[in-house]
């Protein structure tokens, strides 16, 4: 149910905390939307209850909600993030006095399937950096720049998305290190060996005025 079908009140206090998101907690558009949907989806599963505002919206009305999405085939990971985000939501709610009790204090959901990330073979990042220095000894601005990316991440373990995030100003060439944006906009310095010095270097000089 869009917000626009909800009740008054209630789509009135799902703009509420959008605008808290984006003005106050400085997430970011996709952030937003997702606690949003998230918000709307239990807000519309609230309304179908009786709802009118959220003084309506009791620990049982989340928990029928939670399951509902689970019967819907959600997994865990997404389960519990929903739970995560009705918690903020009420949580918020409290403090702006929309509500007097808070009802997801005791909301719990399933917890995340624990997994480890998929990494490369070393033979596979052999090949690999082995590709990317051939097509760079030819001269491509693109591969030269590939190049470089593909050794930094090599030698850093920085995010990929860290790694897009970089400007020339972030690196220092003399002591060799990275200054990085990372998650909850932290910045820390991060050190990079040889390799990667002599591929950036190798870009900045003949591939990025190309």
């Amino acid at each position: 149910m869009p917000t626009q079908q909800l009740p008054t009140a209630l789509a009135e206090t799902a703009h509420a905390f959008g605008r808290y998101l984006d003005a106050e907690r400085g997430r970011s558009v996709h952030t937003v939307r997702a606690y949003l949907a998230d918000v709307g989806s239990l807000l519309a599963h609230a309304a179908t209850e009786g709802a009118g505002d959220l003084s309506d919206l009791q620990l049982g009305t989340l928990r029928r909600w939670l399951g509902a999405q689970s019967e819907a085939g959600k997994s865990r990971a997404t389960l519990a993030r929903h739970a995560a985000t009705a918690r903020a939501f009420t949580a918020w709610a409290v403090r702006e006095e929309l509500i007097a009790v808070d009802p997801a204090l005791r909301l719990r959901a399933p917890k995340r399937e624990k997994s480890l990330p998929g990494v490369l073979q070393q033979g596979q990042v052999q090949r690999l950096v082995a590709g990317a220095e051939t097509a760079a000894a030819e001269g491509d601005p693109l591969a030269l720049r590939d190049r470089a990316m593909l050794e930094l991440l090599y030698a850093t373990g920085v995010r990929v998305g860290e790694l897009s995030g970089l400007d020339v100003d972030d690196l220092d060439p003399d002591r060799r290190t990275l200054r990085v944006i990372g998650k909850g906009n932290k910045e820390r310095t991060v050190p990079y060996g040889l390799p990667a010095a002599l591929a950036v270097d190798d870009w900045l000089r003949r591939g990025r005025p190309a």
